[in-house]
């Protein structure tokens, strides 16, 4: 219910966050049809949330010009030409890695082109968040991190890192509160550069969908 979000919904619209309550993911979709228009220009970063909801299938329609990283045959240069497009691009979307009460958003990347993006270049940046990811502070966040969010896409995404053998961070193997940096020193690391997105200058650049349902990692 609406009610339960109360506290979250009030910080994050402090720190000049919009949101957006959905009930569940099917009401996701006619409410992020209602957000864009046509002839947009959209990307998106792999999210399962995002999946979930239906919302991949959405900024593929036609009537949008979608630059799709993951488009079939696209050489490295192709992808980095993606990347860089992407900065002035209408829409974004993505998820979150944990939101706080206090109204922050945590994400962590690898390669880092999510967070560039949340950070800095398109003009609206749509997150669909469920339920799941509310933690009560940025350390929680970090925890977040590490327990769930890192060893469950390195499954995903079939990389041998330590914490998908584990199921959490090498790092809490010696800690109950690592810091950023603590955990595997592989190449191959997926939690290389974190964002905390607080206070915005721009206020509604970031709407969050936050949706009453677990979604995603």
């Amino acid at each position: 219910m609406l009610k339960d979000y109360e506290k979250v919904i009030k910080n994050l619209n402090n720190n000049n966050i919009s949101v957006i309550y959905a009930e569940n993911k099917e009401n996701v979709k006619n409410i992020v049809e209602n957000l864009l228009f046509e002839g947009a220009v959209i990307s998106n970063g792999g999210s399962v949330s995002v999946n979930e909801c239906g919302v991949d299938k959405i900024i593929r329609d036609k009537k949008y010009y979608h630059l799709d990283r993951f488009k079939e045959g696209l050489n490295e240069s192709e992808k980095q030409d993606v990347f860089k497009n992407i900065v002035g691009c209408d829409f974004y979307f993505c998820s979150a890695n944990a939101l706080t009460e206090n109204g922050e958003i945590i994400n962590v990347d690898g390669m880092s082109n999510r967070v560039s993006a949340i950070a800095f270049g398109p003009k609206k940046v749509i997150m669909i968040v469920g339920k799941n990811k509310i933690v009560k502070d940025v350390r929680e966040g970090i925890l977040r991190v590490k327990k769930i969010a890192a060893p469950k896409n390195c499954e995903r995404l079939k990389i041998d890192n330590p914490c998908r053998k584990l199921g959490h961070c090498i790092s809490l193997e010696k800690s109950e509160n690592p810091d950023f940096a603590d955990g595997c020193m592989l190449d191959t690391r997926i939690c290389c550069n974190y964002l905390v997105s607080a206070k915005q200058r721009t206020k509604g650049r970031i709407t969050v969908i936050l949706v009453d349902e677990n979604l995603g990692y």
